[in-house]
C-alpha cells in the first residue's frame, strides 16, 4: 500500500483553512498534518516538526509575509518540499515568479473542487510514478508534465496507474508473486490464484515487470513453445 501524504495548509483566514482542510482529507491518501495562519507559525512548524510535510497548499497573502517572501524562504530552506499556490493573487508577475521557482501548481481562489482534485490528485501520481521506478523513461516524463496524459495518449489514473490496472487487483496479483516459488509463476496460473482470467493476470505481470517489481522468463518444456513465467524481483 502506498503511504498517506501529508500536507500542511498555510492560510490566514480560519474559514477557508477549514474548507481546504476537509477538501484535501476527501481525497484518498492525504491526510493534513497541521494547519497555520501565518508565516511565523509556518516557519515554526517546519522548524521543530519530526516529519516535513510532502505538500504545502500556501496562499500569497499572509498577513506577516508579503508578497512571495514565505514561498523563496520555503524553497530555500526546504527544498525537497512540494508547493501548490491557492490565492487570489492574479498579477502576471506574481505567476510567472513562482513558475519559475517550482511550483506545483498555482491556484486562483475562489478555488474550484473540480480543478483542486485534479490537482492534488496529479500530485498523487506524480508521487507513486517517481518512487515505483529506479529509472523513467520519456512516456513517463511526458505523464509528470502533461498531469495525466503522455503526447501518445496513454492515461493514467489518480493513483499514478496506467489505464486498465485496478490498485486492489494488482495488489493481489503481486502477494501472489511474492509467495511464488523460486521457478515463479506463467499467467494461467496466477489468473487462477487470483480469480482473474489468463489474458488480465498477464496484463498486469507485464506492468510489475515494467515498474522493475517482478521478471520475465522463458520456461522451456518438453513439447511446444516456450512459456513466459514470472518471479518477483
Amino acid at each position: 500500500m502506498e503511504r498517506t501524504l501529508q500536507v500542511l495548509i498555510v492560510e490566514d483566514d480560519f474559514r477557508v483553512a477549514e474548507i481546504n482542510r476537509r477538501l484535501v482529507e476527501s481525497i484518498t491518501g492525504f491526510q493534513v498534518i497541521k494547519v497555520v495562519n501565518s508565516s511565523v507559525d509556518t516557519l515554526y512548524f517546519l522548524q521543530h516538526t519530526k516529519q516535513l510535510p510532502d505538500l504545502i497548499l500556501l496562499d500569497v497573502y499572509i498577513p506577516d509575509s508579503p508578497g512571495l517572501d514565505l514561498f523563496w524562504q520555503i524553497r530555500k530552506e526546504y527544498a525537497t518540499i512540494d508547493i501548490v499556490l491557492l490565492t487570489a493573487a492574479k498579477e502576471s508577475d506574481t505567476v510567472k515568479s513562482a513558475l519559475q521557482g517550482g511550483v506545483f501548481d498555482f491556484l486562483i481562489k475562489p478555488i474550484d473542487f473540480d480543478r483542486f482534485n485534479k490537482t492534488i490528485t496529479r500530485y498523487r501520481a506524480q508521487k507513486i510514478l517517481l518512487s515505483s521506478k529506479k529509472e523513467i523513461n520519456q512516456e513517463d516524463v511526458d505523464r509528470l508534465l502533461f498531469g495525466g496524459e503522455s503526447r501518445a495518449g496513454t492515461s493514467i489514473s489518480a493513483d499514478g496507474l496506467p489505464k486498465g490496472i485496478d490498485r486492489l487487483t494488482l495488489e493481489r496479483i503481486e502477494e501472489i508473486l511474492n509467495h511464488s516459488s523460486t521457478e515463479g509463476m506463467t499467467a494461467m496460473d496466477t489468473g487462477e490464484a487470483a480469480g482473474v482470467s489468463r489474458s488480465t493476470a498477464r496484463r498486469y505481470l507485464e506492468y510489475l515487470v515494467s515498474v522493475e517489481k517482478a521478471r520475465a522468463m522463458l520456461h522451456y518444456g518438453d513439447v511446444g513453445r516456450p512459456e513466459r513465467t514470472y518471479v518477483k524481483m
